[in-house]
């Protein structure tokens, strides 16, 4: 994979500056599941993000972090990958990522990096303690053996009732990640809480009150549309978000920098790649493909 850490980092001087695929949709339900979170149930835990690329939702989910939480983001970023397939898809589709990029952009968000483990999805389940995360957005590879392996570690480092989101799991071009995601639905006691045109948003504790919660505030919303179909012997919520109005965007920390400052390594865990014999997985948003 090619390395650009010559040219300086720019900083973006609003959320919408920085690239990447987060629809007005789902982030209306990173915003209902996180707030939720805090003052409906106080559920307690910390935030993971598999998957940074250039860091969107990272910087999207930054701002639902409470004290004494952590915030882990795992990404190759310009690590090598640890298989053919991985450094094929790398070479694909992710030569210009690099972590510099992705630092820069959420030091405009955000004072403070989150934990940055760069390495493949292989290490993250002995990086965290097992039961410590109350959401989780798997968006890294879209190969079928990486995902199913970002599916396994989530579900080993979800607390209770913990929400996860997975990203591209009804794109034509990633139909490793639906194989997986409706895999753990049969075999793996995962229950689907509700779906959007990109992601899914699913639960392995009790999801029949969440979507109760959801249902009731979906019907305020005149901007989305939903259905409730029965699937797997279980209610999933169909979310239609065209005419969706996004939630008021993170706010940069002030005017635009040359570089982020301060935007090395010294503050972050660098995880060696994992062995050969566990590898699991591009950890950054597929360029690749993507028709949108």
């Amino acid at each position: 994979m090619s390395q650009t850490t010559s040219a300086p980092a720019a900083s973006p001087a609003r959320f919408s500056d920085v690239k990447g695929w987060f629809w007005p949709a789902d982030q209306l339900l990173f915003d209902w599941f996180l707030t939720r979170q805090d003052k409906a149930t106080r559920q307690a835990g910390d935030l993971l993000e598999l998957g940074a690329y250039l860091g969107k939702s990272a910087i999207f989910l930054g701002g639902y972090l409470r004290p004494g939480e952590e915030f882990t983001v795992c990404d190759l970023f310009d690590s090598p990958a640890p298989d053919d397939p991985n450094s094929a898809e790398m070479g694909r589709s992710y030569a210009t990522l690099t972590r510099r990029a992705f630092e820069a952009n959420y030091l405009a968000f955000h004072a403070e990096l989150p934990t940055v483990v760069q390495a493949p999805t292989s290490v993250i389940a002995s990086r965290l303690r097992p039961d410590s995360c109350r959401f989780i957005h798997i968006d890294a590879s879209h190969l079928y053996e990486h995902v199913h392996g970002d599916i396994e570690a989530a579900r080993e480092l979800a607390g209770p009732d913990a929400i996860v989101a997975f990203d591209d799991f009804r794109a034509e071009h990633c139909p490793g990640v639906a194989a997986a995601v409706w895999g753990a639905v049969a075999t793996k006691e995962l229950k689907l809480i509700c779906i959007t045109g990109t992601k899914a948003y699913g639960t392995w504790g009790d999801a029949q009150p969440v979507r109760a919660e959801l249902l009731e505030w979906l019907a305020s919303r005149t901007d989305l549309w939903h259905g409730v179909e029965e699937v797997a012997g279980a209610p999933l919520i169909r979310i239609s978000g065209k005419k969706a109005q996004a939630p008021t965007p993170p706010q940069p920390l002030g005017p635009v920098r040359p570089e982020a400052e301060g935007a090395g390594f010294d503050s972050t865990e660098v995880a060696a790649p994992a062995p050969a014999a566990r590898p699991r997985g591009l950890l950054a948003r597929a360029l690749g493909g993507r028709r949108r």
